[in-house]
């Protein structure tokens, strides 16, 4: 064997058989695992040497050695909607994934059926996967598959949100809790202005009705973020929530409409998720007399064509589509290198974006 013009495709098999050991043997001495005799550990080091040392060798050894399948669980999406940025995300992380023969499987579940997550849930265990990284919606369910990928010495990362005191790898996300926090400090950077005082404004939280069974809630934790900074700095101030279904553009203006006519004086309108454009599109439909400061999240083309029509005051966003990269890179070499994440909360930085500096993001 020319080993200078095939050492990237080396397996185990071949270093153990030029080092003359086992393949058990090769795995050990790559892993650190001890139990192995210095003769054949020097010969297994000897052999790697030759080889000519190059970054991700030993990596490159192990994934020639064995098949790996990453399944991903997200919500399905239309183009241009939230999940579509981390699917973009997941195809950049395939082609490092290639490199080390980890393939990565993509399950979609729609989100408002907690029927369809569930089996999307049983298709993913009966695929077997060497890790998985997943979007929860459906807190319980999650809950329930995570216990089932332990017991299976699976592991497991979540991207967008996660379950707190849970058994996984990493986490990719903003904050929640803080985003809204902050969603709440930027909708009062400006109190001096309309109205005059706290008392006199009327704040509405834009919510979905993601399911008719009332199990999934995502934005509960940066909802509750929202609520406390309210509570904490401006208790006077009145807040209603409104659901809508996202499915219904006629129906969204009929029911903002009938809910601004029912709560007279709304002054602020905040939507903790990423369909801020559809309030914003209502809005201005309604043409109303005093137009509320309206808030949202997320860079999704449709709310920055809202942001730069002055429907929308702010956007929080986020690198949905990073996140989803870095943390398949992270459960892959973890998987091939062996490689310890450096944190398990890897907080993604948020981004406020207004008229002003939206064409530069």
């Amino acid at each position: 064997m020319n080993m200078e013009d095939n050492k990237g495709n080396l397996t185990l098999k071949d270093v153990a058989r030029l080092a003359g050991v086992s393949r058990g043997t090769v795995d050990r001495v790559i892993h650190n695992r001890g139990n192995v005799s210095k003769q054949s550990y020097d010969n297994v080091m000897r052999i790697i040497k030759d080889i000519g040392y190059e970054p991700n060798i030993y990596a490159s050894i192990l994934a020639h050695d064995k098949n790996r399948v990453v399944a991903l669980l997200l919500p399905q999406f239309l183009p241009g909607e939230y999940w579509e940025m981390a699917d973009r995300g997941a195809s950049l992380a395939k082609e490092y994934a290639r490199t080390f023969n980890v393939s990565i499987v993509t399950i979609l579940y729609d989100q408002y059926d907690i029927d369809s997550f569930r089996e999307a849930c049983n298709r993913l265990l009966e695929l077997s996967p060497s890790a998985v990284v997943m979007a929860p919606i459906f807190r319980n369910e999650t809950a329930l598959l995570s216990a089932r990928l332990r017991e299976h010495g699976i592991p497991y990362s979540y991207v967008d949100t996660k379950l707190e005191e849970d058994g996984y790898l990493t986490f990719y996300g903003m904050p929640m809790y803080k985003s809204g926090y902050l969603c709440a400090d930027l909708l009062f950077d400006s109190i001096a202005s309309v109205p005059a005082s706290a008392a006199e404004m009327k704040v509405a939280i834009i919510r979905i009705e993601h399911d008719r069974k009332r199990k999934s809630d995502p934005t509960a934790v940066r909802r509750a973020g929202f609520i406390d900074y309210m509570t904490e700095h401006y208790p006077e101030v009145a807040i209603r929530n409104v659901f809508i279904d996202p499915h219904d553009p006629e129906g969204i203006a009929s029911t903002l409409s009938g809910f601004l006519a029912a709560n007279p004086g709304i002054t602020h309108i905040v939507m903790f998720n990423s369909r801020i454009h559809l309030i914003a599109k209502a809005i201005e439909r309604l043409q109303l007399d005093s137009k509320p400061r309206v808030i949202g999240f997320d860079n999704l083309d449709e709310n920055l064509a809202a942001l730069r029509r002055g429907s929308v005051k702010y956007l929080i966003t986020q690198h949905t589509d990073e996140q989803t990269r870095l943390a398949i890179n992270s459960i892959v070499d973890y998987l091939v290198l062996n490689k310890e994440p450096e944190r398990r909360d890897n907080y993604m930085h948020m981004d406020i974006l207004s008229r002003i500096n939206v064409d530069d993001y």
